[in-house]
């Protein structure tokens, strides 16, 4: 089964989204407290709560970032 075409920028922003949050959760989370037998807890309460505001900022972002990207290249 495939996903139609006008979902393209919604799946983007939600794979985008969701890979950042969770590199950028897991690291932010190694450097500040280590790793424990907490961490994966602790990083999937951290995913859950980050990407609401993740998903919606790269959702309105992307598409403006795309158009400056166009400008500022030959």
């Amino acid at each position: 089964m495939r996903i139609p075409a006008r979902y393209a920028p919604l799946l983007f922003s939600a794979l985008l989204s969701s890979i950042m949050v969770a590199i950028v959760s897991a690291f932010v989370l190694f450097v500040n407290q280590g790793f424990s037998a907490a961490f994966p807890s602790r990083w999937l309460t951290s995913c859950l709560t980050t990407w609401p505001v993740a998903f919606p900022t790269v959702a309105v972002v992307a598409p403006l970032v795309r158009k400056l990207v166009a400008r500022v290249t030959a």
